[in-house]
This record gives C-alpha cells, sequence and structure tokens, in this order.
C-alpha cells in the first residue's frame, strides 16, 4: 500500500463509553451521600432538590444512590438526623434543668439557622427516626429528673417545641424573609397611619432577633419554674 493511500485513511473515533447506574457510585456512602444532599439544599433549596440533581453533584446516576438509601424519604430521614445531630449539646453535670434547657434551645435555634433551607421540612417532620425519638427522650429526660410528673413533662415538651419551632420558622422562613403580600403597605403609610407599629419596627429587625429569642426563652423558662414551685 502507498504511503498516500495510508495517509488518506480515515481512523474510525473509539466507541463512547457508556455511563452505566453503578458507575459513579464507587466510594458512595451513606455518609457522603447526605452530607451532599445537605449542602446542595443549603444552596439551591429544598424546592430544586431532586436525586437526579444529587447524583449530578456527586458524578453519578441517581440510581447509586438508591443503593444506599431505598427511597427519597429514607434520605429526607438521615438529613433529620443530620439536623438533631447538629442541634445537640453535650450537658455539663454542673447544669441544672434551666441551663440545660436553655443550652438545648440554644442549639436548636442554631442548628435552624444553620440549615435555613432544610427547616421549615424539619419543622413539620415527626421525629420518628431512631434519632429523633432519642431527642425527644432526652428533652423529657430533663424535666423527669428535674421532678415534674410524666404530664407536666409532656405538656413542658410540648411547649417548648411550639416556642423553639415558632420561632425558627420566623426567623428563618418567615418575618426574616419579609413581606409576603403581593402589594406591600408602604413604609409611608405604615409611619403615617399606623404609629404603633412603626415605633416597633426597628426591634423587628435581625439585630434584635438573638434578644428576642433570649427573652421569649427566659420567660417560658420562668413560667415552668413557677409552674413547679407551686406544685411544691
Amino acid at each position: 500500500m502507498s504511503r498516500k493511500a495510508k495517509a488518506g485513511r480515515k481512523t474510525s473515533p473509539a466507541p463512547r463509553k457508556r455511563r452505566v447506574a453503578g458507575e459513579g457510585g464507587r466510594g458512595l456512602s451513606r455518609e457522603r451521600i447526605a452530607a451532599a444532599a445537605m449542602t446542595l439544599v443549603d444552596r439551591e433549596g429544598l424546592a430544586k432538590f431532586s436525586t437526579r440533581r444529587l447524583g449530578e453533584e456527586l458524578g453519578c446516576e441517581a440510581m447509586s444512590i438508591y443503593h444506599h438509601f431505598p427511597s427519597k424519604a429514607h434520605l429526607m430521614d438521615a438529613l433529620i438526623d443530620m439536623m438533631l445531630a447538629d442541634a445537640r449539646v453535650v450537658m455539663e453535670p454542673q447544669w441544672d434543668w434551666r441551663e440545660r434547657l436553655r443550652r438545648a434551645a440554644h442549639g436548636f435555634r442554631a442548628m435552624a439557622l444553620r440549615h435555613p433551607a432544610f427547616f421549615p421540612f424539619f419543622a413539620v417532620h415527626r421525629l420518628n427516626t431512631p434519632a429523633g425519638v432519642a431527642y425527644i427522650d432526652g428533652i423529657i429526660g430533663i424535666l423527669r429528673e428535674a421532678g415534674f410528673s410524666d404530664r407536666e413533662a409532656a405538656i413542658y415538651f410540648r411547649e417548648l417545641g411550639y416556642y423553639l419551632t415558632g420561632a425558627a420558622l420566623d426567623e428563618t422562613a418567615g418575618y426574616a424573609r419579609g413581606p409576603s403580600s403581593a402589594e406591600p403597605v408602604p413604609d409611608k403609610t405604615i409611619a403615617a397611619q399606623f404609629k404603633h407599629l412603626a415605633a416597633a419596627a426597628p426591634y423587628f429587625q435581625p439585630a434584635h432577633f438573638r434578644a428576642t429569642f433570649e427573652t421569649g426563652l427566659e420567660i417560658l423558662l420562668a413560667g415552668i419554674e413557677r409552674s413547679g414551685s407551686r406544685r411544691d
């Protein structure tokens, strides 16, 4: 064959390697998947989250994720458990029940603020995973060890939950995000016609969120303490 003929021959392109479901899944673990999912939700929001998008983030097909989590619901449970681990506070033996509840409350708020995009889902999710049950048992245990009855511990636990969930929702998805109305009342109108709201408005700003939270928490703890005193 002449050199000219060799030069004119076209080389067939190498066949493209087909990506299979398991490819890219090497090195995956439940912990790595859950951590990547939380990072993705933190960055893009829960509404845009999907296992397909998570697979893109991890460099694998969505099917690879299901080798570790049977369903998206199982993955969401894992994210709930991550939130609970983030909220956990190591309790020091010298702390009394008030300080323990106070520290737990601040841990809960800090967790919500670290993951504001996921917290609205967390807020309405029943904590019936093993980690969730352990968390609830721990808070109720603080109250029981303080001498409150089962009934009182249950009531006070729910009251704390109402306060913490409401406060965290307000700071992550409610008032902190600004007006929700299609046509909010202008600031000028508020200043002219709603003097009480106008005067209070500066204290609704994020700079005052922590102080407001602490004030409400202390009122709640004082109320629990007074209830225990009346019982004695």
